[in-house]
C-alpha cells in the first residue's frame, strides 16, 4: 500500500496548519499577556521622571485595546479551526437548549459585543460569566478604564446578557442590559478599609471598591524615624482658600520636598472655603480623601502623615537624650537652593507673617521657579468621586454628548460679563446646541446653575441629564457615603467641590463637548476685554 505523503495528503496539509496555527497562536498570546502586564505596572519612580500628557493615554489604552481584540480575534479562529470537523459532518444546531454560562464561548461572544459597541473603553479583565435570573440569561463582570483617563485606574461594571445561538451554532448576544444589571456577577465586600483607629460606624449593606487603598503610612520604628529626611510646612494663610490656591500652594511644598530630596510631613486637614459649601462658611476639618486620589499620591511622592511624624518625634524626644537636629526657617525668602545642603533631620518652614506673605506658594517664585517643579502627575482626583463618574457615564452606556453652561455669579455680573445671563438664556441654548448636537442624544448639562427646571425646554429635543439626577450615588445607601462615613466617623456631605469635580469629568467624557466661553457667549471667561 502506497505510503500517504503529508506534505499532499489533505488530512495531512489539514493537521500541520492546524498545529501552525495553535503554536502561532500559544506564543503570540503569552507574549501580549506579558505586555499588558508590564505596561499598567505603576511606580512611583516612572511616574515622577514622566509627565503622562493627556495625548498618551489613548495610545496606550489603544495598544490594551489591540490586544484584548486580537485574543478575541485568535480565539475564534481556534473556534473555528476546531469546528471544522462539526460542519463536515452537517451537524444540525439545537436552538432550544439551554446556555451554559461557563462556557468560554459565552465570554468570546460577550468581548465582541462590547468591543463593538463600546469604542470610548478599555476593557480589562473579565470574571467567568454567570447564570443570570432566566434561562439563557448570562450576567459577567470586568474591569476597565476609559481612554480619555490619564491615569491608569481601573472601575468595575457587571451587565446581564441574553444570549442566543448563530446559524452554525456558535453563541451570541442577542440582547444586552444597561449599567450595573448583572447583580448575580458582582462581587460583595464585606470589610471597609480601616485608617488610623478602629471606628464603630453604622452603614448600609454595600459593595465597596477594593482598589481603594488609603490607609496612612506609618514610619514604624525610632530608628526609621530618625534616619528619615523630612520637610515640615506650618500652617499659613493658604488655609480656607478656595481650592485652586490649596492645590497650587500644595504642589509647591511638595515640588520643594522632591527638590530637596526630602520626605514631606502633609496635614489631611483640609479647610473648605465657603464657596463650596451649604453654609455659606469656611468648613475646618474636612479630609484631604476626600477630594483626592491619596493612594496614588503616596506612590508618587515621599510622604508622611502629620500627627504620625508628630507621635514619632515626640516618641524620640521622650526616650533619647540626643535631640532631633532641626531647622527652623521663618520666611520663604530663604530658598530650596539655600537648604539643598542643610543637613538637618528636620526643615520647618514657618508661615507666621501677615498675608499674603505667609502663603505657602511664595517659596516657588522669582529664582526658585526655575528650581522647583509642581508634581501636577501626583495628584488625582478621589478614586471615590471617579466612580461616581463613571456610574453616570455608564448609565448613558458612555454614549453622550454635554454642554457646560456657567451661570450663577457671573450671570449676574453685567460689567464683566454683559452678554452671558441672555447667551445662557434656555432660548439660546436651543437655538444654539441645534446646531451643534443631533436630535434626541443624551445630553448631560454641566452646570451651576441651582435650579433645576431651568434647562426644561431642552428637554422637547434632547434626553437630558443634570448632576442631580443621579442623587442616589452619594445618598445615605450609596457605596460613597458609606465609605466616606467609615473614613470620617460620621457622615460627609456632598459639597460644592465635589460637585464641580464630578460635574467636570462627566464632561471631559462626552463625544461632543460644547463649552460656555468658547461656544455659547463672545464673553470672555475671565471678564470683559480679557480674552
Amino acid at each position: 500500500m502506497k505510503e500517504p505523503n503529508p506534505t499532499t495528503d489533505p488530512i495531512g496539509q489539514n493537521l500541520i496548519k492546524l498545529i501552525s496555527t495553535l503554536t502561532r497562536v500559544f506564543t503570540e498570546v503569552e507574549n501580549a499577556t506579558f505586555q499588558i502586564d508590564t505596561s499598567v505596572l505603576k511606580t512611583g519612580e516612572d511616574v515622577g521622571m514622566v509627565v503622562v500628557s493627556p495625548a498618551a493615554a489613548p495610545s496606550e489604552a489603544d495598544a490594551d485595546a489591540s490586544d484584548t481584540q486580537n485574543d478575541t480575534q485568535k480565539d475564534t479562529q481556534n473556534e473555528a479551526i476546531v469546528q471544522k470537523p462539526e460542519e463536515s459532518l452537517e451537524i444540525s444546531c439545537d436552538e432550544s437548549r439551554l446556555v451554559n454560562c461557563s462556557d468560554r464561548g459565552v465570554l468570546m461572544a460577550i468581548k465582541k459585543f462590547n468591543l463593538k459597541h463600546f469604542k470610548s473603553i478599555v476593557f480589562l479583565d473579565y470574571q467567568v460569566p454567570v447564570n443570570g435570573s432566566n434561562a439563557n440569561e448570562c450576567d459577567v463582570s470586568w474591569r476597565f478604564r476609559n481612554r480619555k483617563e490619564k491615569s491608569w485606574r481601573r472601575y468595575r461594571d457587571f451587565r446581564r446578557f441574553k444570549i442566543g445561538y448563530t446559524d452554525d451554532c456558535n453563541y451570541k448576544v442577542v440582547g444586552a442590559r444597561g449599567w450595573h444589571s448583572g447583580v448575580n456577577a458582582r462581587r460583595p465586600r464585606a470589610r471597609f478599609n480601616t485608617t488610623r483607629t478602629e471606628r464603630t460606624v453604622k452603614v448600609s449593606p454595600s459593595y465597596r471598591d477594593d482598589d481603594i487603598n488609603d490607609t496612612i503610612p506609618v514610619l514604624g520604628s525610632d530608628l526609621a524615624f530618625r534616619n528619615g529626611k523630612y520637610l515640615y510646612y506650618s500652617r499659613g494663610g493658604d488655609y480656607c482658600k478656595n481650592m485652586n490656591h490649596y492645590i497650587w500652594s500644595f504642589l509647591c511644598a511638595l515640588g520643594e520636598a522632591q527638590y530637596l530630596n526630602r520626605t514631606f510631613v502633609m496635614d489631611l486637614s483640609v479647610c473648605l472655603a465657603s464657596t463650596y459649601t451649604s453654609s455659606k462658611k469656611d468648613e475646618e476639618g474636612k479630609d484631604f480623601r476626600f477630594y483626592f486620589d491619596f493612594e496614588h499620591l503616596k506612590e508618587s511622592a515621599s510622604i508622611v502623615e502629620e500627627d504620625e511624624f508628630l507621635k514619632d518625634w515626640k516618641r524620640w524626644e521622650k526616650n533619647h537624650k540626643k535631640k532631633i537636629p532641626v531647622r527652623k526657617v521663618p520666611t520663604y525668602k530663604v530658598t530650596p537652593m539655600q537648604l539643598r545642603k542643610d543637613r538637618s533631620t528636620i526643615i520647618w518652614r514657618q508661615f507666621d507673617t501677615p498675608e499674603p506673605e505667609n502663603y505657602w506658594y511664595r517659596v516657588c517664585e522669582s529664582k526658585a521657579a526655575n528650581y522647583i517643579q509642581r508634581p501636577w502627575h501626583a495628584l488625582y482626583k478621589s478614586k471615590r468621586l471617579m466612580n461616581i463618574v463613571s456610574e453616570i457615564s455608564g448609565q448613558m452606556d458612555w454614549d453622550f454628548d454635554a454642554v457646560h453652561v456657567a451661570r450663577g455669579e457671573k450671570a449676574q455680573n453685567k460689567e464683566l460679563w454683559p452678554h452671558l445671563d441672555d447667551d445662557t438664556s434656555p432660548d439660546a441654548l436651543v437655538a444654539k446646541l441645534q446646531n451643534i448636537i443631533q436630535p434626541w442624544r443624551n445630553l448631560y448639562v454641566a452646570t451651576n446653575e441651582p435650579f433645576y427646571n431651568y434647562f426644561d425646554r431642552l428637554r422637547s429635543h434632547y434626553k437630558v441629564h443634570l448632576l442631580d439626577d443621579y442623587k442616589e450615588l452619594w445618598g445615605n445607601t450609596s457605596e460613597w457615603y458609606n465609605e466616606t462615613t467609615v473614613l470620617n466617623g460620621k457622615p460627609v456631605e456632598f459639597d460644592g467641590y465635589m460637585r464641580v469635580a464630578v460635574d467636570t469629568e462627566v464632561f471631559y467624557r462626552a463625544k461632543t463637548q460644547v463649552e460656555t466661553f468658547y461656544n455659547l457667549t463672545a464673553d470672555c471667561k475671565d471678564g470683559i476685554n480679557t480674552c
